[in-house]
């Protein structure tokens, strides 16, 4: 993004929104930030804005916002996007089609079996296997395990649906948890 020209309280534009969207999100980053709703004028509230970025990140300070301020304001925008951003998924199953039998090994047993692995401390039920990479017995019990929850026939297979309900229950007891211990409190304690 380039500034056209040097911002300064009064003009309306396209850019003063641009400038505002960037200083909102550089806020939820930096809390000092007042945090502005981007109307597109460069008000009190969008000069408060740019002097406290100023101030703090690039002197000195002049609530102008010429060239200069403005590539200053998008690399820290740019940051705070990187730094704010949630990670990026990872699709740990191939495809729709794809399946893992009993008895099989593959790369993605791994991911599997390190899923059920965390499961395991907090649903009951479910096992922790130690040969990973290779469907084991462990593992086939707990693919069945998932299938008997889903009503869906015990084949021991791992197909779409059985890791699409792992994914589930690993998004809601795992990765969303604010602490496995809630869930089953007794796995986790230090007294024996």
């Amino acid at each position: 993004m380039m500034c056209p020209l040097p911002l300064t309280a009064g003009p309306n534009g396209h850019s003063v929104s641009d400038l505002q969207t960037m200083l909102r999100v550089i806020s939820f980053r930096h809390p000092w930030m007042p945090r502005l709703v981007p109307d597109g004028i460069f008000g009190e509230q969008t000069l408060e804005a740019v002097m406290l970025f100023q101030r703090e990140l690039f002197p000195p300070v002049t609530g102008v916002v010429d060239n200069a301020v403005w590539d200053a304001i998008v690399d820290v925008y740019q940051h705070c996007c990187s730094a704010l951003s949630p990670p990026l998924p990872c699709c740990g199953y191939p495809s729709r089609d794809y399946t893992i039998s009993p008895g099989e090994s593959c790369a993605h047993l791994g991911l599997i079996q390190a899923m059920f692995m965390a499961l395991a401390h907090i649903l009951v039920g479910l096992q922790e296997t130690a040969d990973f990479g290779t469907m084991d017995d462990a593992t086939v019990q707990n693919i069945r395990w998932i299938q008997r929850q889903n009503q869906a026939e015990e084949t021991g297979v791992i197909d779409h649906s059985v890791w699409d309900t792992l994914a589930r229950l690993y998004a809601v007891f795992v990765t969303y948890a604010q602490t496995a211990s809630l869930s089953r409190p007794e796995l986790f304690s230090s007294n024996p």
